[in-house]
């Protein structure tokens, strides 16, 4: 039997443990629970609202049209406000903290918060913003990008961001098709130590933005910037009005609260529309059951407004969570600056991404032995699948005691299908097990349930409260239902390419539609990517699988770390790993070393636009891409025509 990375110490102390005495199942284990709260989602979220305490009126019904999943309604009768909840406390103490790289560090507590929100709520009013309209921003992970956030969701107002390094196109194909009557710009931004100048791309976006009725400047990284006539700087704005008690419009459960984006990288993006109680019930739930998240403690994400990890983390106000804000490089001005600002403001929860995780350890970095962290409890991870190899690593060289998250699930549903939680134990490799209320399995391509350690489809068979409410301008479904419901019948399917474990947890092996399939037997690329990382001599890698004599051959792209070249020595190393940890059929047929590989925003690789160069297409939506360029390293390679 394989033990166990970390056991918690006192899960009876635990949230989680708090809310299953509740509903008198505190002898269960957190595998059984889930599975009473699959089988009675009618019970599960009718008394979870109970126990969050969501401010609203609830409605005697929890759920209709149960049996139709794309067509259901969690809470008919529901009356509530995303923003009321948020703003839940009237004190002095941190409510939020900011960081911007080593350059600005700045807090606000729950009063000023609450009267910054105020003053906004009263201006985007009087621009004559209404329920049901867009506000947008392309905005830093500022204080500011939080507070217009809230102001528009009092209102019932949608909010939609974009970080401020993407491009003119990479904005106009999200803006563009929702058209907003209100836009917040940040002027510029902080990145490795740079100043970033943002104004000339403002000004050009709102040439082709004739929707926006005002734009909002929120100074930053340039206190003085070169606005027009028709722009209003943050600064005199909240100089202008004199806060007051606000008014938090009460919406349905299911009114839209934010537009998120799909990356974009096979065409424009989709743009999935979230709900108010959705959000705020589904965040709650994953806050407070999941990460034990209590009033006070210090949450941190480290995200950019384009990420849809920054909503997840700011609903962690509604739970009476300070928010640790950060925005710059992870890495500036040296790769310990999260672990100083864990250190120095008590952060209790650390998130962050995969990729990171593993560049610290590629890079030799061990905060245990640099840093104290004695205030952090939780460390999650997502944006990719967490290797095994990483699971050592975080509990050998940041902190032996910590709960340790692999969390999944995505912009599609703007929370986690599965996730950890606080009463069970961490066994290397594996996400915990599925959220709460989330009926999860893994199919076949028949549609069938397949076994423990059998390879299958990431399903959820049940309907859940943060499915999204529709897609923008998708009047008769279509493009919803051809997203989830296209594959198998009345059953959400995401996607992924996962397998259940014999502790009730689940390992992710990437993305099915970036799935290798030589020889007709399906590979993950996760799979690959485990092997290939131990080898030290490698940086990063990028697999596919290339149309080759009537099959399919996995080809193996290789960035090498600093003064490394790629040997035929180490490709022998990288074919011995690759048969040896994971099977022959995984190996590679061609390995190529690149020197960049492509990845969204939000610093996911990209599997399907380096496929599609390869195969000769053209990749359409070049905007979502971090680092378009990388994509010429991948086109016309010799090694591939023999």
């Amino acid at each position: 039997m394989t033990a166990p990375l970390w056991t918690p110490k006192s899960p009876k102390q635990t949230l989680l443990y708090k809310f299953m005495s509740e509903m008198s199942h505190e002898n269960m284990d957190f595998t059984s629970f889930w599975q009473w709260s699959c089988d009675n989602i009618e019970d599960f979220w009718s008394n979870l609202w109970n126990f969050l305490k969501i401010k609203g009126h609830k409605g005697k019904k929890t759920i209709e049209y149960a049996e139709k999943m794309r067509d259901c309604r969690f809470f008919p009768e529901a009356k509530l406000n995303y923003a009321e909840n948020c703003l839940i406390k009237r004190n002095d103490t941190d409510a939020v903290v900011f960081w911007g790289e080593d350059k600005i560090k700045r807090r606000l507590n729950w009063n000023e918060l609450y009267n910054a929100v105020s003053i906004f709520q009263q201006f985007l009013a009087e621009k004559g913003v209404e329920k049901g309209d867009r506000v947008a921003g392309f905005v830093a992970n500022t204080p500011e990008a939080l507070i217009a956030m809230l102001a528009t969701a009092s209102l019932g107002a949608i909010w939609s961001s974009a970080s401020p390094d993407f491009g003119v196109q990479g904005v106009l194909d999200r803006f563009g098709q929702i058209e907003p009557k209100i836009l917040i710009a940040s002027e510029g931004y902080y990145y490795n130590g740079k100043t970033i100048d943002c104004m000339p791309k403002v000004k050009e976006i709102l040439t082709q933005l004739p929707s926006v009725k005002a734009t909002v400047i929120a100074e930053y990284a340039n206190t003085d910037p070169d606005i027009d006539e028709v722009m209003y700087k943050w600064s005199d704005i909240q100089a202008s009005y004199t806060p007051k008690a606000i008014k938090f419009k009460q919406v349905e459960f299911d009114h839209p609260l934010f537009i998120m984006f799909s990356s974009g990288t096979t065409g424009i993006p989709k743009c999935i529309v979230h709900s108010q109680g959705g959000v705020l019930l589904t965040h709650m739930k994953e806050h407070q059951l999941h990460c034990d998240i209590w009033p006070g403690d210090r949450v941190f994400y480290f995200t950019t407004c384009g990420w849809m990890m920054w909503n997840w983390q700011v609903t962690a106000l509604a739970s009476g969570a300070t928010l640790m804000l950060y925005d710059g490089s992870p890495l500036y001005p040296s790769d310990a600056i999260l672990w100083d600002y864990a250190d120095a403001e008590g952060i209790t929860l650390f998130g962050t991404s995969a990729k990171y995780i593993d560049a610290l350890h590629k890079n030799g970095i061990h905060p245990a032995q640099t840093h104290k962290l004695d205030t952090v409890r939780t460390l999650t991870s997502t944006g990719s699948p967490l290797s095994h190899e990483s699971f050592d690593y975080v509990y050998a060289s940041i902190k032996s005691d910590i709960h340790l998250a692999s969390i999944s699930g995505g912009t599609d549903i703007v929370s986690c299908f599965v996730l950890g939680n606080p009463i069970s134990p961490v066994y290397r490799g594996e996400i915990q097990g599925a959220g709460l209320g989330y009926a999860m399995d893994a199919f076949d391509e028949n549609g069938h349930s397949v076994a423990q350690g059998v390879k299958g489809e990431f399903v959820c068979t049940k309907p859940f409260p943060s499915m999204p409410v529709c897609f923008w301008n998708d009047k008769d479904g279509t493009r919803y239902h051809n997203a989830y419901f296209d594959r198998f019948d009345n059953i959400w399917c995401h996607g992924d390419f996962v397998e259940k474990t014999s502790h009730g947890g689940w390992i992710i092996h990437g993305r099915s539609d970036a799935t290798l399939n030589p020889g007709g037997v399906r590979i993950g690329t996760a799979e690959i990517y485990r092997q290939v990382e131990k080898i030290p001599q490698v940086k990063e890698s990028i697999a596919i699988g290339q149309e080759w004599e009537d099959d399919v051959r996995v080809v193996l792209f290789v960035t090498m770390q600093s003064g490394e070249v790629l040997t035929d020595s180490i490709i022998g190393a990288i074919k011995k790993q690759v048969r040896s940890g994971a099977s022959p059929r995984h190996v590679p047929a061609k390995i190529i070393a690149v020197t960049d590989i492509p990845r969204t925003k939000s610093g996911k690789i990209t599997e399907i636009a380096v496929r599609d160069i390869v195969h000769g297409k053209e990749v359409k939506n070049q905007e979502a891409l971090a680092n378009p360029e990388s994509l010429a390293l991948y086109k016309d390679v010799p090694e591939l025509a023999v």
